[in-house]
């Protein structure tokens, strides 16, 4: 929010008009640390060279090689190359050249409901693209107001998809108070149709008998709208606001789809009144209509659009106003003109009757693809069943496609302190899931690897599509940033000083979770012969960039041991942080060393770069890479899976589990000073105050990085230490709650602290779904394995899923919402909502597909 302080760490949203502002939060950026570039040409011949060495080296030579490796291709120049390193794309051919993502695939995904950002928003996998939204007034507060953009502030009751298949149909249920408004996609290919296709919304206004609703309900207003970003000139039809005698409302042409037309059929008594625009902004078009309401309603008092249009608009919006209840039907034919393309008929389809038919058909479909997938049947009630379809369909319904260039921070570590310089990344597309609609509508690159779990059960085809756009936003370097606002529409959700990327700043790599799994199952044989070749054929072409971004984090990431990595770039600093944020674990304020150095070692990306080793080893394994290759991988895997390794590295006796290791004093706490500010006079602000003097120390706090080396399944199923992390997970105390793992052990001294005045907790207490999945999956794994704790991993695994989901779903019933965390205490839903991106593992938890291992 502009103007404060950051409550919320993960990201912060700019307030704007009362239509298309934001809401609390604050964006997922790291703070500004030193730079590292280095040239890294190709990796393969220096692997080879260095074979010989890596077999006689001891202990952890292949970091060893890597720093080598990454020392010698920094003296490589990269020909007459003149672009800046850190925005030049990667030298190898694109992942998402490859042919299985061209044809009828790329041409059946090129319509969808790829705007997740707004309540209602339709575009094409293009950059240029025709895009259609839904707007509409809404009362709150015994006031009108406008509705385009997802925002907590509208106060929806609930909203959501109960259905969408990521392809071509969606169903969509919103409360707006005393108001409720479904809307339905469906996509169509017909004969005669231009390239994508057909498609259809469907828009149902009902209202409840309160007294606001019978005085301010009794017409409602919505707002559909076309806009073109290519600046094509949009055509009204003659009889636009006569549709009882034609259902014509516009029609246009572009280059990608040919002529189209847009059709209003309803069989209520509706009227149409319409304003064109002509403009480059598309990200604000909520204002241009409210501007051109304001201007009606005081000249003429009352509530219509003006019937106007400027020359050669590229924006139309039609207002649809009806007595509630009333139901309005819109379809979009493409390829319109010629003599086989049967307007008449296609609209007729997409209309009326049809229309409701096919969207029948489509729900039905739905449901029979959800049970197939994740077999639910008879172990779930109705209630918590409807849970599990809200889960998959808000996670694919939020799958957007942005296309834009990142901003990249260039600090001058010189002069620390100094005024950032910037450059733009090359103008890049991005086909991805979000966590959440109204706070984080774009594309978060650890959350992706959560979010694909669930995805490539859905739909192998599309996950596939995800993943090789991520990777493709790979620079040189084999750094890919981690959060991806890219497009006007996503830079108006962000205040403008977070949205540069940090070319040092890591993000856990856990697309590596997914890509294990793909491995997995093509080595049980678990995907049709078409399937295995594609997935195949995936990581043949993508192995290279994989390669790379491994080796970015072996170049950038290690800690001064030997196996050992700390996350690069906390703030040593700081001043008011009680304890500096480690944003680019994802884990954002959970404790780490109370005075970051480079002496510190950090579980978790110790625990990350063996998922990605191994992965590495399997996929090279799988391809076919080389004994070589191979080889490199397997002995990463190897070292970082050293169970004594990892004992002398991070596990405390004295606690009973696995500790971050640093610089640290738990004598820290902020206290409120004077302090003088830039503009001559004093302000009390709460300063860190340190009163003991840091030492290299185990860092004494047990949470989710404690759990890491089981969520790894390093830990033998025989060994006393696995007993020791089962006491601590069932320990209320500790991590056991009525509603999940909490993310922090009552017992740290920063347990549900603020890190600043205004920064309250947040990975340091709540319950988060993500890491509860993995946990339970390796209980599972535990549960599985022979050993003396086989049973009791079984007890604990049944008992915390029964909570997780008993919790999820009890939140959703009561607050119409999937949440972002959940309350330790009372097990009540936090944070951003609907949360429906790894909360939606949720489903996962419900079918018990636990991570493989």
């Amino acid at each position: 929010m502009t103007g404060h302080s950051r409550r919320n760490p993960r990201s912060r949203i700019k307030s704007s008009s009362a239509v298309d502002g934001g809401g609390d939060g604050a964006v997922r950026q790291a703070p500004d640390i030193s730079r590292r570039h280095r040239d890294r040409n190709t990796l393969r011949p220096w692997i080879r060279i260095f074979d010989v060495n890596l077999k006689v080296l001891v202990g952890f030579s292949f970091v060893a090689f890597f720093v080598i490796l990454y020392l010698i291709r920094s003296l490589i120049v990269v020909g007459d190359h003149r672009t800046p390193r850190v925005i030049t794309p990667f030298p190898a051919p694109k992942v998402i050249d490859l042919p299985q993502f061209q044809g009828e695939h790329k041409e059946s995904l090129y319509w969808g409901t790829y705007r997740p950002q707004l309540y209602l928003g339709i575009r094409a996998r293009t950059p240029l693209s025709l895009l259609a939204g839904l707007m509409w007034i809404g009362v709150q507060n015994g006031r009108y107001v406008m509705r385009h953009v997802c925002q907590g502030s509208d106060e929806l009751s609930s909203y959501g998809w109960t259905h969408h298949n990521a392809r071509d149909f969606g169903h969509q249920v919103l409360v707006d108070h005393d108001m409720t408004l479904t809307t339905s996609f469906l996509k169509t290919k017909e004969s005669g149709s231009g390239y994508g296709g057909d498609w259809a919304v469907r828009i149902e206004v009902n209202s409840k008998k309160s007294e606001e609703a019978k005085e301010l309900l009794k017409t409602g207003h919505h707002f559909f709208y076309l806009a073109d970003e290519d600046g094509n000139a949009l055509s009204l039809s003659r009889d636009a606001m006569n549709i009882h005698e034609t259902s014509l409302l516009a029609s246009g042409s572009r280059r990608d789809i040919g002529n189209w037309q847009l059709h209003l059929e309803s069989r209520d008594d509706v009227q149409v009144h319409f304003s064109g625009f002509r403009t480059g902004h598309f990200h604000n078009l909520s204002e241009l209509v409210q501007d051109n309401l304001g201007a009606q309603a005081r000249k003429f008092g009352r509530l219509q659009l003006s019937d106007t249009s400027d020359d050669s608009s590229n924006i139309l919006v039609f207002q649809i106003s009806g007595r509630i209840p009333f139901r309005t039907d819109l379809a979009f034919i493409s390829g319109t003109g010629f003599p086989s393309s049967r307007e008449e008929e296609r609209v007729n389809s997409l209309t009326g009757s049809s229309l409701t038919d096919r969207l029948k058909e489509k729900e039905l479909e739905f449901d029979t693809r959800f049970e197939e997938r994740f077999g639910l049947g008879n172990k779930f009630d109705l209630e918590s069943t409807t849970v599990g379809k809200a889960a998959v369909a808000n996670l694919l319904g939020g799958i957007g496609y942005f296309y834009g260039q990142s901003k990249i921070a260039l600090p001058d570590a010189s002069h620390p302190g100094s005024r950032d310089s910037f450059l733009y990344y090359w103008p890049a597309e991005l086909y991805t899931a979000v966590p959440c609609r109204p706070v984080f509508p774009r594309g978060f690159l650890w959350d992706e690897g959560f979010h694909q779990l669930l995805i490539w059960r859905w739909d192998i085809h599309i996950s596939l599509d995800i993943l090789g756009h991520w990777l493709d936003l790979m620079n040189i370097d084999g750094w890919i940033p981690r959060e991806q606002i890219l497009g006007a529409e996503a830079v108006s959700k962000v205040p403008e000083e977070f949205i540069p990327q940090y070319p040092s700043n890591a993000n856990p790599p856990a697309l590596f979770l997914v890509l294990r799994e793909l491995v997995h199952g093509l080595k049980k044989n678990a995907f049709t012969t078409t399937e295995s070749s594609e997935i195949s054929s995936f990581l043949e072409r993508a192995f290279v960039r994989l390669e790379a971004w491994f080796q970015w984090f072996n170049t950038t990431q290690p800690g001064k041991e030997a196996s050992s990595y700390y996350w690069h770039g906390r703030d040593s600093s700081t001043i008011r942080e009680l304890n500096p944020k480690t944003l680019m674990s994802g884990l954002d304020d959970y404790p780490r060393a109370s005075h970051p150095t480079d002496d510190e070692r950090h579980v978790d990306l110790r625990c990350w770069m063996l998922l990605a080793a191994d992965c590495m080893h399997s996929i090279s394994e799988l391809i076919v890479k080389g004994k070589e290759v191979g080889m490199v991988y397997s002995l990463a895997a190897k070292t970082l899976s050293d169970f004594e390794l990892l004992n002398q590295m991070h596990f405390d006796d004295a606690h009973g589990t696995y500790l971050d290791f640093g610089n640290h004093t738990e004598k820290v706490r902020l206290s409120w000073k004077e302090v003088m500010v830039e503009q001559g006079y004093t302000t009390r602000q709460l300063i860190r105050e340190v009163s003991g003097t840091p030492r290299l120390r185990m860092v004494p706090h047990i949470g989710y990085v404690s759990l890491f080396p089981l969520m790894g399944r390093i830990i033998p199923p025989e060994s006393w230490i696995l007993e020791k992390q089962l006491d601590l997970i069932s320990n209320r105390s500790v991590f056991w709650t009525n509603y999940g793992l909490r993310s922090l052990s009552k017992t740290s001294s920063l347990y549900m602290k603020y890190n600043t005045e205004h920064d309250a907790p947040y990975w340091r207490g709540t319950i988060w779904m993500n890491m509860n999945y993995l946990i339970l999956s390796a209980l599972n794994h535990y549960a599985t394995e022979d050993g003396p704790y086989r049973e009791r991993a079984k007890d604990i695994r049944d008992e915390l899923r029964s909570n997780l989901i008993r919790n999820v779903v009890g939140n959703y019933h009561k607050t119409g919402f999937v949440w972002e965390q959940y309350n330790q205490k009372t097990g009540k839903g936090k944070g951003a909502h609907p949360f429906t991106g790894w909360t939606s593992l949720v489903l996962l938890i419900m079918a018990e597909a636990y991570a493989e291992s």
